[in-house]
């Protein structure tokens, strides 16, 4: 079973995040109508049960779940095996390993990932939580990783995700602003190949507004560039974005490899980013506050 680390105070804001959807005037896929609220509620607590306590019981567990969706509303199994499958790929997956940046001007640790060096190619920056405003080290870590990435594959394109974050910010700087002209005026990236959306306030909203930007864009594959820890969660949630795309408008973008910043967990809430993954899963898919509060909780158990 994973060690679970004791939650600090920054937990309270986070939780007030996770169902917060702000995506600008950008168009958005519809939530499903809801008849299987309860059981994406099981399925979730299975996926994460089979994470952090794995028993031989977990894919009759999930099977049967995915049975009970497709039972309830046919048109809900569709996203529902997407979401369980990735689950497997990222999460269950003993060898499923993260490309980890280490330093250095260029990406050869993603020669062999098939990207494509193309404008059709998106590398995907998250942002971090500015402090007093500005970027923290971690922050300016995952640019460069994203900038070593874009020297590597110089035809593609880069998006840049973060609103006005953290306290005493009375300039209301944006990640997404802040790390844009990192990559210009520090790392020498092209200003042209650069997008932002700057209204981004959770990882939900990274996933949702930037959708919205490599639609526009015309882009077919994409590169999570974040922190190591947030790897997992974050792509959940742009493969299910993803998804959601796919039914609704026609457009399906695939996630091809993945770029980290090696890190551990910078607060100890983010020991549970699957617990966070599912959480924000069951916002963007529209279930209910009083429904979620049966997912497994933030705080430490026992």
């Amino acid at each position: 079973m994973r060690r679970i680390g004791t939650i600090v105070l920054c937990a309270l804001a986070a939780l007030a995040l996770l169902f917060a959807f702000t995506a600008g005037n950008r168009e958005q896929p519809t939530p499903p109508p809801g008849a299987n609220n309860d059981n994406f509620i099981t399925l979730f607590t299975d996926l994460v049960n089979a994470y952090e306590t794995p028993t031989e019981g977990d894919a009759q567990r999930i099977t049967a779940d995915l049975k009970a969706i497709r039972e309830t509303d046919r048109r809900d199994y569709d996203t529902a095996k997407a979401i369980a499958d990735h689950w497997q790929k990222v999460y269950l997956n003993p060898e499923y390993t993260l490309y980890l940046y280490h330093g250095g001007g260029t990406a050869p640790e993603l020669a062999e990932a098939g990207i494509p060096n193309s404008r059709s190619h998106a590398i995907v920056v998250l942002g971090y939580e500015l402090k007093n405003g500005q970027m923290q080290p971690e922050l300016e870590g995952r640019c460069e990783a994203a900038a070593a990435m874009a020297r590597s594959f110089p035809e593609t394109i880069l998006v840049c995700s973060g609103g006005a974050t953290g306290d005493n910010n009375p300039d209301k700087n944006t990640e997404a602003g802040l790390m844009k002209r990192y990559l210009t005026e520090v790392c020498g990236i092209e200003e042209s190949r650069i997008y932002i959306d700057e209204r981004a306030m959770t990882t939900a909203e990274n996933a949702l507004n930037t959708m919205a930007i490599l639609r526009e864009n015309g882009a077919r594959t994409m590169t999570v560039v974040t922190s190591s820890y947030h790897q997992r969660w974050g792509q959940s949630l742009y493969h299910l974005v993803a998804e959601q795309y796919r039914r609704e408008y026609g457009y399906g973008v695939d996630i091809i490899g993945n770029y980290c910043y090696d890190i551990e967990p910078s607060a100890s809430i983010y020991a549970f980013d699957d617990r966070i993954a599912v959480q924000q899963m069951a916002g963007i898919l529209g279930i209910p506050r009083e429904a979620a509060r049966a997912l497994p909780s933030l705080r430490p158990e026992g």
